[in-house]
């Protein structure tokens, strides 16, 4: 490594794959297993954890004796180095991800949070095990179930899709046994959880998490309305559909004298889409459950389980490949029409909200899960001062949404600043991306909200029609 590879890892801190240690010893040890069991990284011997180097005594067989020491603990075969920052000897120790195994430290298991190294749980032991034998969990048999736990109208129903899609026929007259041994329902005579989630009676009798909370909002404590949803995953999806179209505000615009257009309070495509990802994407060994907050001027979708390791949220917005943590489930969905097979359904859902003049949906991975905002109105104070405005901004912000357009100098009579400090304030909310300039310089030259283009707020909704 050269110097200065090793200066901008020293200033960048401690992360998922940097680690500082004073010193080779058992925390060291654990934070190689924690590497392997992750996405590997670089452990730095004689660096405090603020990043200062320090140095470390390094003899003629140290690192060879390092290096079996990991060997015989961990079984990782990391690469070890000498390097050097301001005349001190530090040991770089790169760990690779383990390919095949979860690598274990005395009998105990290790992962990599943040910038600490955290104690694997049972849940994380069986994904671990999972990944690396190439299974998801809704594949494994569940010796729980039997045949009788299904309920045969939504083996039917789920039939009757699949011909209808024509993604996979199946031939009237085959006996349960064989349909289900057919779509790899069945392991060993043994019904699969792909099989439970999708057609049992009680899915919640063996999984008791595999549920949607829906909770209407008024303010982060005033609830109004509070639906739990259970049933089949398909019931989930339909019954979510139904409670969205009973609550959903609508208008209607009139094309013409005989015909009139449904305008729903968000897309109805989206909102099935976000649904669908749910019960399909979720980890279902979290005991949690799939939550919709549903506030007046926005919705919060909140899903079990992160990201799959190779997918961040910037190449999740991007056309993907597809990689469902539930493939069996997955699969299903996919024969009956419900979802696309080739990772477009995050593209849907912001494709729908671009159509209906709306904020682009916000995504998050945080607190064991994934986070899905969409909002009617992204001019809210709430959302302002989450982007750091100062409150004179924000004062102009709602003048806008009140008066259509404001100048320069109607930006320092309301705020009361200088010329100066209002061209300033107007320039960051340019590159926020909140208003945009109509004109270029001179009396003629005013500012208008972003989305102000097509209404007041630019919020003309969502149109029927779109299913």
């Amino acid at each position: 490594m050269k110097p200065d590879q090793l200066e901008i890892l020293l200033q960048e801190g401690e992360s998922m794959e940097i680690e500082f240690k004073q010193t080779f010893d058992t925390e060291a040890l654990e934070t190689i297993a924690a590497f392997a069991n992750t996405k590997g990284g670089r452990l730095l011997i004689g660096v405090q954890d603020n990043g200062k180097p320090i140095g470390v005594t390094v003899g003629k067989e140290t690192l060879r004796n390092w290096a079996n020491q990991i060997a015989q603990s961990t079984g990782v075969h990391p690469a070890l180095s000498e390097v050097s920052s301001d005349d001190k000897k530090i040991v770089l120790i790169e760990v690779p991800e383990s390919p095949h195994q979860t690598v274990s430290y005395k009998g105990r298991y290790f992962k990599r949070v943040g910038n600490s190294n955290r104690r694997m749980s049972d849940d994380d032991l069986t994904r671990s095990i999972l990944d690396n034998i190439g299974v998801t969990w809704d594949e494994m048999p569940d010796p729980r179930a039997n045949v009788q736990d299904l309920d045969t109208d939504q083996i039917d129903r789920f039939i009757s899709l699949c011909n209808q899609k024509g993604r996979r026929l199946i031939p009237e007259g085959e006996s349960l046994h064989e349909i289900l041994k057919k779509l790899d329902l069945l392991q060993d005579g043994q019904l699969t959880r792909a099989a439970i989630l999708l057609f049992a009676k009680e899915p919640q009798r063996f999984y008791p998490s595999a549920k949607i909370r829906i909770g209407r909002f008024r303010s982060t404590t005033e609830i109004v309305d509070d639906r739990e949803i259970r049933g089949t995953l398909y019931n989930q999806i339909e019954s979510s559909m139904g409670y969205f179209r009973e609550h959903l505000e609508t208008k209607f615009e009139f094309r013409g004298e005989s015909t009139r257009e449904v305008i729903w309070e968000y897309p109805l495509d989206a909102l099935r889409e976000a649904v669908t990802n749910a019960v399909c994407h979720r980890d279902y060994l979290e005991t949690g459950h799939t939550q919709i907050r549903w506030y007046d001027d926005h919705m919060v979708f909140f899903n079990p389980g992160g990201l799959p390791p190779s997918l961040d949220i910037e190449q999740l917005k991007q056309i993907h490949p597809s990689s469902p943590r539930n493939r069996k489930v997955a699969e299903m969905l996919y024969y009956a029409g419900l979802i696309e097979q080739w990772g477009r359904g995050i593209q849907k859902i912001l494709s729908e909200f671009k159509t209906a003049n709306l904020p682009e949906p916000e995504f998050e991975e945080r607190a064991g899960g994934l986070w899905l905002t969409f909002r009617k109105n992204i001019f809210t104070e709430q959302y302002l001062r989450s982007l750091s405005l100062k409150k004179r901004q924000i004062t102009a912000i709602f003048y806008l949404k009140a008066h259509g357009h404001i100048t320069n100098k109607e930006y320092q009579e309301l705020t009361n600043v200088s010329k100066r400090t209002a061209s300033n304030d107007l320039q960051t909310l340019e590159n926020k991306d909140l208003i945009e300039r109509i004109g270029k310089t001179g009396r003629g030259t005013y500012y208008q909200l972003k989305l102000q283009r097509t209404g007041k707020t630019g919020n003309k909704g969502a149109r029927n029609g779109q299913n």
